[in-house]
């Protein structure tokens, strides 16, 4: 007979425990089970594919396996019928800068024809989706409205409803799942760094979020695209997730996504979040602050990166955030205010501090009145509700995981 320890198996369980908890139990319990994004589950739909003509909605994120094979060019050598590339921002590649027009071309490795959805338009044509039987959408998010690919999901989801082609989603985990938080969208100032009534941080995986667009009727004349869905295997929104491949130029850590939601905010203002260094989104500053911070960088013109970042070849002074705790994020589940209202506070040039862009990041006229009027962060929290609640209980609604 196997005796057991019954104090050493009840601590084991609670320090289980205690690590789900905090988000980590996934990742660090030696028995715990491996999260797998849709498309590494070949099983699941390649018979689906077969006999099919298939557009793929793609970029460097887009990759199966531990060799982290892109799936286009694994699907070919499937001898799946790939017939089309889409690409979104950055390029199907995902070597062109942040905000770079990428022009249509042809794939050079497989030689498929790779359709720009960041230049002439962002939207498929029914010229682009012509033949197509099924278009997949394999695309990495990292949970920021603010980020692109959203909107494409949302595009191509339009494109693919008034031409009856079905999308299949292979789904991935959200590296910021963990949390919703931040100013609900007014749809007076949607544009593609934010298409719909969600805040800030939305808390769901793309095909979750997919779900909500058909739900909630946010497809032009509330058409709904008809949507098969690869899921996660063995995920939570509590689970942490490391991605296997930089999700764009200028986010390249884990660090940097993390803390993306919270420092995006800067691109709607005169300081630099250090593009044009390898550590974007790593550091904030400007030049006005020297004397006032000891901390500082300075941006270059980085090709495939970022070619004129803000306060290029100028030495920048402010916050290091290489080193800062992200589990501080993970266990407020907030976004982190205190550098934008710091760094505000801070700038001797405040008729300067924000530009027009700010407004289209935040989601609202608001934030910016407020910081301005020298609103506490208390207080600015408040005037997000009670949207955000509403919110956080649309979105039960669509959750594919718990």
């Amino acid at each position: 007979m196997i005796r057991i320890n019954t104090f050493r198996l009840i601590t084991l369980i609670a320090c289980f425990c205690s690590a789900i908890a905090l988000g980590q139990g996934s990742l660090h319990h030696p028995s715990a089970k491996k999260i797998i994004p849709g498309a590494d589950q070949t099983s699941l739909y390649l018979n689906y594919l077969k006999g099919k003509n298939i557009g793929m909605v793609v970029n460097q994120t887009s990759v199966i396996g531990d060799k982290l094979t892109p799936s286009v060019d694994s699907l070919v050598t499937l001898g799946i019928n790939i017939k089309k590339i889409f690409g979104p921002e950055h390029g199907f590649r995902g070597n062109a800068s942040n905000g770079a027009t990428v022009n249509d071309s042809t794939d050079p490795k497989t030689g498929l024809p790779v359709i720009s959805l960041y230049g002439k338009h962002y939207k498929p044509t029914p010229a682009d989706l012509n033949g197509i039987n099924l278009m997949i959408f394999d695309i990495q998010d990292v949970g920021a409205r603010f980020y692109t690919y959203l909107s494409t999901l949302q595009y191509v989801m339009e494109a693919c409803a008034e031409n009856n082609v079905e999308l299949m989603i292979l789904d991935r985990p959200n590296p910021n799942g963990f949390y919703v938080d931040g100013p609900v969208l007014d749809t007076a100032y949607k544009s593609f760094v934010g298409m719909n009534a969600v805040p800030i941080v939305y808390g769901m995986t793309i095909a979750e979020y997919a779900q909500m667009i058909n739900g909630e009727g946010w497809l032009k004349n509330h058409m709904q695209c008809k949507l098969k869905i690869i899921k996660v295997a063995n995920y939570n929104h509590n689970l942490a997730y490391t991605l296997p491949v930089n999700s764009s130029p200028n986010l390249n850590t884990g660090q940097s996504i993390l803390l993306y939601p919270s420092l995006c905010l800067f691109e709607g203002t005169t300081l630099s979040l250090g593009r044009g260094t390898y550590t974007p989104f790593e550091e904030v500053g400007h030049p006005l602050l020297k004397g006032k911070y000891t901390y500082n960088f300075t941006p270059v013109s980085i090709p495939g990166m970022s070619e004129d970042p803000p306060q290029k070849n100028n030495v920048c002074y402010g916050i290091d955030l290489k080193n800062y705790d992200t589990g501080i994020i993970r266990s407020s589940g907030k976004l982190n205010l205190t550098w934008l209202l710091e760094l505000y506070n801070a700038f001797p040039d405040k008729t300067h501090f924000f530009n027009a862009y700010f407004v289209k990041l935040a989601g609202t006229d608001q934030l910016r009145k407020q910081i301005e009027a020298g609103k506490t962060e208390q207080e600015i929290r408040e005037s997000w509700e009670p949207a955000l609640s509403r919110f956080k209980i649309m979105r039960r609604k669509y959750l594919l995981y718990n």
